[in-house]
Protein backbone atom coordinates (compact mmCIF):
# COMPACT_ATOMS: atom_id res chain seq x y z
CA UNK A 1 0.00 0.00 0.00
CA UNK A 2 1.35 3.39 -0.98
CA UNK A 3 1.62 6.25 1.51
CA UNK A 4 1.76 9.73 -0.05
CA UNK A 5 2.50 13.00 1.71
CA UNK A 6 1.12 16.44 0.86
CA UNK A 7 4.30 17.22 -1.07
CA UNK A 8 3.78 14.02 -3.08
CA UNK A 9 0.19 15.04 -3.82
CA UNK A 10 1.31 18.53 -4.84
CA UNK A 11 3.79 17.13 -7.34
CA UNK A 12 1.20 14.80 -8.91
CA UNK A 13 -1.95 16.95 -9.08
CA UNK A 14 -2.93 20.15 -10.88
CA UNK A 15 -6.05 22.28 -11.16
CA UNK A 16 -6.05 21.74 -14.91
CA UNK A 17 -6.41 17.98 -14.35
CA UNK A 18 -9.12 18.44 -11.79
CA UNK A 19 -11.69 20.32 -13.88
CA UNK A 20 -12.57 17.40 -16.21
CA UNK A 21 -12.26 14.95 -13.32
CA UNK A 22 -14.82 16.91 -11.29
CA UNK A 23 -17.18 17.05 -14.27
CA UNK A 24 -16.98 13.27 -14.68
CA UNK A 25 -17.44 12.57 -10.97
CA UNK A 26 -20.43 14.89 -10.53
CA UNK A 27 -22.08 13.65 -13.71
CA UNK A 28 -21.81 10.08 -12.46
CA UNK A 29 -23.17 11.12 -9.06
CA UNK A 30 -26.23 12.75 -10.61
CA UNK A 31 -26.82 9.72 -12.84
CA UNK A 32 -26.87 7.37 -9.86
CA UNK A 33 -23.49 5.80 -10.55
CA UNK A 34 -22.03 6.60 -7.13
CA UNK A 35 -22.77 5.11 -3.70
CA UNK A 36 -22.25 7.99 -1.32
CA UNK A 37 -23.99 8.64 2.01
CA UNK A 38 -24.08 12.13 3.46
CA UNK A 39 -20.96 12.62 5.57
CA UNK A 40 -21.00 11.73 9.25
CA UNK A 41 -19.87 14.43 11.65
CA UNK A 42 -18.43 13.84 15.13
CA UNK A 43 -18.16 17.11 17.11
CA UNK A 44 -15.08 17.62 19.28
CA UNK A 45 -16.47 20.41 21.49
CA UNK A 46 -13.68 20.35 24.05
CA UNK A 47 -11.30 21.60 21.35
CA UNK A 48 -13.81 23.52 19.19
CA UNK A 49 -13.38 21.04 16.39
CA UNK A 50 -15.17 18.48 14.28
CA UNK A 51 -14.30 15.22 12.56
CA UNK A 52 -16.00 14.21 9.33
CA UNK A 53 -16.14 10.78 7.68
CA UNK A 54 -16.86 10.71 3.94
CA UNK A 55 -17.07 7.22 2.36
CA UNK A 56 -17.84 6.58 -1.31
CA UNK A 57 -17.92 3.75 -3.85
CA UNK A 58 -17.47 4.55 -7.54
CA UNK A 59 -17.21 1.65 -9.96
CA UNK A 60 -14.10 -0.40 -9.12
CA UNK A 61 -12.74 1.80 -6.36
CA UNK A 62 -13.82 2.70 -2.84
CA UNK A 63 -12.54 5.62 -0.84
CA UNK A 64 -12.95 7.45 2.42
CA UNK A 65 -11.83 10.89 3.47
CA UNK A 66 -11.29 11.59 7.14
CA UNK A 67 -11.37 15.35 7.57
CA UNK A 68 -11.03 17.57 10.61
CA UNK A 69 -11.90 21.24 11.02
CA UNK A 70 -10.35 23.01 14.00
CA UNK A 71 -10.88 26.76 13.71
CA UNK A 72 -8.36 27.45 16.48
CA UNK A 73 -5.51 26.03 14.42
CA UNK A 74 -4.69 29.43 12.95
CA UNK A 75 -3.37 30.50 16.35
CA UNK A 76 -0.86 27.63 16.13
CA UNK A 77 0.19 28.28 12.53
CA UNK A 78 -1.73 25.25 11.28
CA UNK A 79 -4.40 24.87 8.61
CA UNK A 80 -7.93 24.76 10.02
CA UNK A 81 -8.65 21.81 7.71
CA UNK A 82 -6.68 18.56 7.92
CA UNK A 83 -7.47 15.33 6.09
CA UNK A 84 -6.36 11.94 4.85
CA UNK A 85 -7.85 9.93 1.99
CA UNK A 86 -7.63 6.16 1.64
CA UNK A 87 -8.52 4.18 -1.46
CA UNK A 88 -9.52 0.50 -1.62
CA UNK A 89 -10.31 -1.87 -4.45
CA UNK A 90 -14.06 -2.30 -4.73
CA UNK A 91 -13.41 -5.68 -6.35
CA UNK A 92 -11.30 -7.28 -3.61
CA UNK A 93 -11.49 -4.79 -0.73
CA UNK A 94 -7.69 -4.51 -0.55
CA UNK A 95 -6.24 -1.15 0.53
CA UNK A 96 -4.42 0.66 -2.26
CA UNK A 97 -3.12 3.96 -0.96
CA UNK A 98 -3.40 6.45 1.87
CA UNK A 99 -2.57 10.06 1.09
CA UNK A 100 -2.73 13.47 2.65
CA UNK A 101 -6.08 15.07 1.87
CA UNK A 102 -5.65 18.71 2.88
CA UNK A 103 -4.39 19.90 -0.50
CA UNK A 104 -6.91 17.75 -2.36
CA UNK A 105 -9.71 19.36 -0.35
CA UNK A 106 -8.37 22.80 -1.20
CA UNK A 107 -7.93 22.17 -4.92
CA UNK A 108 -11.01 20.08 -5.68
CA UNK A 109 -13.26 22.69 -4.02
CA UNK A 110 -11.85 25.41 -6.25
CA UNK A 111 -12.00 23.17 -9.31
CA UNK A 112 -15.70 22.45 -8.78
CA UNK A 113 -16.37 26.18 -8.46
CA UNK A 114 -14.49 26.71 -11.71
CA UNK A 115 -16.60 24.07 -13.47
CA UNK A 116 -19.75 25.80 -12.23
CA UNK A 117 -18.47 29.26 -13.16
CA UNK A 118 -17.64 28.16 -16.70
CA UNK A 119 -21.10 26.69 -17.08
CA UNK A 120 -23.16 29.38 -15.36
CA UNK A 121 -21.60 32.69 -16.40
CA UNK A 122 -21.13 34.62 -19.60
CA UNK A 123 -17.64 34.42 -21.15
CA UNK A 124 -17.60 38.22 -20.90
CA UNK A 125 -17.65 38.54 -17.09
CA UNK A 126 -14.88 40.82 -15.86
CA UNK A 127 -15.30 41.58 -12.15
CA UNK A 128 -14.67 39.06 -9.37
CA UNK A 129 -15.22 39.53 -5.64
CA UNK A 130 -13.52 37.10 -3.28
CA UNK A 131 -14.79 37.13 0.29
CA UNK A 132 -12.05 35.56 2.35
CA UNK A 133 -8.25 35.59 2.35
CA UNK A 134 -7.20 32.04 3.20
CA UNK A 135 -6.17 29.05 1.13
CA UNK A 136 -9.55 28.78 -0.57
CA UNK A 137 -9.37 32.41 -1.67
CA UNK A 138 -6.05 31.76 -3.40
CA UNK A 139 -7.04 28.46 -4.96
CA UNK A 140 -10.36 29.86 -6.19
CA UNK A 141 -8.64 32.77 -7.87
CA UNK A 142 -6.23 30.37 -9.60
CA UNK A 143 -9.02 28.02 -10.67
CA UNK A 144 -11.44 30.68 -11.88
CA UNK A 145 -8.74 32.30 -13.97
CA UNK A 146 -8.59 29.04 -15.93
CA UNK A 147 -12.15 29.58 -17.16
CA UNK A 148 -12.68 33.38 -17.21
CA UNK A 149 -10.54 36.47 -17.80
CA UNK A 150 -11.12 38.78 -14.83
CA UNK A 151 -9.79 42.32 -15.08
CA UNK A 152 -11.25 43.61 -11.80
CA UNK A 153 -10.54 41.44 -8.74
CA UNK A 154 -11.65 42.59 -5.29
CA UNK A 155 -10.66 41.02 -1.97
CA UNK A 156 -12.43 41.34 1.36
CA UNK A 157 -11.50 39.72 4.66
CA UNK A 158 -12.57 40.22 8.24
CA UNK A 159 -8.89 40.96 8.87
CA UNK A 160 -8.12 43.93 6.64
CA UNK A 161 -4.37 43.30 6.78
CA UNK A 162 -4.89 39.84 5.32
CA UNK A 163 -7.06 41.24 2.52
CA UNK A 164 -4.42 43.86 1.71
CA UNK A 165 -1.64 41.25 1.70
CA UNK A 166 -3.53 38.90 -0.59
CA UNK A 167 -4.55 41.74 -2.90
CA UNK A 168 -0.93 42.82 -3.27
CA UNK A 169 0.15 39.22 -3.84
CA UNK A 170 -2.32 38.55 -6.67
CA UNK A 171 -2.66 42.02 -8.22
CA UNK A 172 -6.15 42.69 -6.85
CA UNK A 173 -7.54 45.44 -4.62
CA UNK A 174 -8.71 45.19 -1.04
CA UNK A 175 -12.17 46.63 -0.39
CA UNK A 176 -14.98 46.80 2.11
CA UNK A 177 -17.50 43.96 2.17
CA UNK A 178 -20.15 46.05 0.44
CA UNK A 179 -17.80 47.50 -2.17
CA UNK A 180 -16.55 44.04 -3.06
CA UNK A 181 -20.06 42.86 -3.93
CA UNK A 182 -21.51 45.98 -5.57
CA UNK A 183 -21.89 45.35 -9.31
CA UNK A 184 -19.55 42.33 -9.25
CA UNK A 185 -20.20 39.80 -12.00
CA UNK A 186 -18.98 36.87 -9.88
CA UNK A 187 -18.90 36.66 -6.08
CA UNK A 188 -16.96 33.90 -4.31
CA UNK A 189 -17.73 33.31 -0.63
CA UNK A 190 -14.92 31.34 1.01
CA UNK A 191 -14.73 32.98 4.43
CA UNK A 192 -15.32 30.59 7.32
CA UNK A 193 -18.45 32.04 8.83
CA UNK A 194 -21.66 31.21 10.64
CA UNK A 195 -23.56 34.37 9.56
CA UNK A 196 -24.17 35.82 6.08
CA UNK A 197 -21.43 37.77 4.35
CA UNK A 198 -23.18 37.87 0.97
CA UNK A 199 -26.09 40.33 0.93
CA UNK A 200 -28.64 40.26 -1.86
CA UNK A 201 -29.27 44.00 -1.54
CA UNK A 202 -25.68 44.64 -2.62
CA UNK A 203 -25.59 42.18 -5.52
CA UNK A 204 -26.13 43.11 -9.13
CA UNK A 205 -29.22 41.49 -10.71
CA UNK A 206 -26.93 39.44 -12.95
CA UNK A 207 -24.52 38.37 -10.18
CA UNK A 208 -23.37 34.78 -10.03
CA UNK A 209 -22.37 33.47 -6.58
CA UNK A 210 -20.04 30.59 -5.70
CA UNK A 211 -20.66 29.84 -2.02
CA UNK A 212 -18.22 27.39 -0.42
CA UNK A 213 -17.45 28.81 3.01
CA UNK A 214 -20.27 27.58 5.24
CA UNK A 215 -21.01 23.89 5.70
CA UNK A 216 -23.51 22.71 8.30
CA UNK A 217 -27.23 23.08 9.00
CA UNK A 218 -26.67 25.95 11.46
CA UNK A 219 -24.17 27.93 9.37
CA UNK A 220 -25.01 30.70 6.90
CA UNK A 221 -22.94 32.68 4.42
CA UNK A 222 -25.78 33.91 2.17
CA UNK A 223 -28.71 36.01 3.37
CA UNK A 224 -32.31 35.29 2.40
CA UNK A 225 -32.29 37.97 -0.31
CA UNK A 226 -29.31 36.27 -1.97
CA UNK A 227 -31.13 32.94 -1.85
CA UNK A 228 -33.97 34.37 -3.94
CA UNK A 229 -32.14 32.96 -6.92
CA UNK A 230 -31.77 29.86 -9.04
CA UNK A 231 -29.86 27.49 -6.75
CA UNK A 232 -27.53 24.74 -7.94
CA UNK A 233 -25.85 22.16 -5.68
CA UNK A 234 -23.57 19.14 -5.96
CA UNK A 235 -25.98 16.77 -4.23
CA UNK A 236 -29.62 17.40 -3.33
CA UNK A 237 -29.43 14.79 -0.58
CA UNK A 238 -26.47 16.52 1.04
CA UNK A 239 -27.75 20.05 0.53
CA UNK A 240 -31.06 19.56 2.33
CA UNK A 241 -29.21 18.14 5.35
CA UNK A 242 -25.97 20.13 5.42
CA UNK A 243 -26.66 23.61 4.05
CA UNK A 244 -27.95 26.15 6.54
CA UNK A 245 -28.37 28.59 3.65
CA UNK A 246 -30.86 26.28 1.95
CA UNK A 247 -32.54 24.96 5.09
CA UNK A 248 -33.08 28.36 6.75
CA UNK A 249 -34.09 30.26 3.63
CA UNK A 250 -36.42 27.57 2.32
CA UNK A 251 -34.83 27.94 -1.11
CA UNK A 252 -35.75 25.53 -3.89
CA UNK A 253 -32.92 23.57 -5.49
CA UNK A 254 -33.08 23.89 -9.27
CA UNK A 255 -30.50 21.28 -10.25
CA UNK A 256 -27.40 19.37 -9.34
CA UNK A 257 -24.27 20.56 -11.10
CA UNK A 258 -23.78 17.10 -12.61
CA UNK A 259 -27.21 17.34 -14.24
CA UNK A 260 -26.22 20.58 -15.91
CA UNK A 261 -22.85 19.24 -17.04
CA UNK A 262 -24.57 16.20 -18.57
CA UNK A 263 -27.39 18.36 -20.01
CA UNK A 264 -30.06 16.20 -18.38
CA UNK A 265 -31.45 19.47 -16.96
CA UNK A 266 -31.55 22.66 -19.03
CA UNK A 267 -29.16 25.43 -18.08
CA UNK A 268 -30.80 28.28 -16.16
CA UNK A 269 -30.88 31.71 -17.79
CA UNK A 270 -27.31 33.01 -17.80
CA UNK A 271 -27.30 36.57 -16.53
CA UNK A 272 -30.08 35.99 -14.00
CA UNK A 273 -29.27 35.67 -10.28
CA UNK A 274 -27.61 32.26 -9.84
CA UNK A 275 -26.16 30.65 -6.72
CA UNK A 276 -23.95 27.57 -6.65
CA UNK A 277 -23.97 26.30 -3.06
CA UNK A 278 -20.96 24.02 -2.70
CA UNK A 279 -20.62 21.67 0.26
CA UNK A 280 -18.03 19.23 -1.01
CA UNK A 281 -18.88 15.57 -1.59
CA UNK A 282 -16.79 12.42 -1.25
CA UNK A 283 -16.75 11.47 -4.93
CA UNK A 284 -14.85 14.69 -5.66
CA UNK A 285 -12.12 13.63 -3.24
CA UNK A 286 -12.05 10.13 -4.69
CA UNK A 287 -11.73 11.44 -8.26
CA UNK A 288 -8.85 13.70 -7.24
CA UNK A 289 -7.16 10.92 -5.26
CA UNK A 290 -7.38 8.61 -8.29
CA UNK A 291 -5.42 11.12 -10.35
CA UNK A 292 -2.71 11.17 -7.70
CA UNK A 293 -2.68 7.39 -7.24
CA UNK A 294 -2.45 6.61 -10.93
CA UNK A 295 0.27 9.22 -11.42
CA UNK A 296 2.23 7.73 -8.52
CA UNK A 297 2.01 4.28 -10.13
CA UNK A 298 3.17 5.72 -13.42
CA UNK A 299 0.34 4.09 -15.32
CA UNK A 300 -3.44 4.02 -15.22
CA UNK A 301 -4.56 1.16 -13.03
CA UNK A 302 -7.94 1.93 -11.51
CA UNK A 303 -10.78 4.17 -12.53
CA UNK A 304 -13.94 5.60 -11.09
Amino acid sequence: MLVLSESDVRSLLSLEQLLPAMEAALTSLSRGGVQQPVRSILPIPQHQGMWGLMPVVWNEVMGIKLVTVFEGNTAHGLSTHQATIQLFSAVTGEPLVVMDGRLITELRTAAVSAVATRLLTSPNVKSLAILGSGVQARSHLQALKLVRNFTDVRIWSRTSQNAAALAEEVGARATTLEEAQRDADVVVAVASTTTPVVHGAWLAPHAYVNAAGAVGPQRRELDDATMQATVIVESREAAVKESGDIISSGATIYAELGELVAATRPLPVIGSRLVFKSLGVAVEDLAAALIVYNAALGRKKVTG
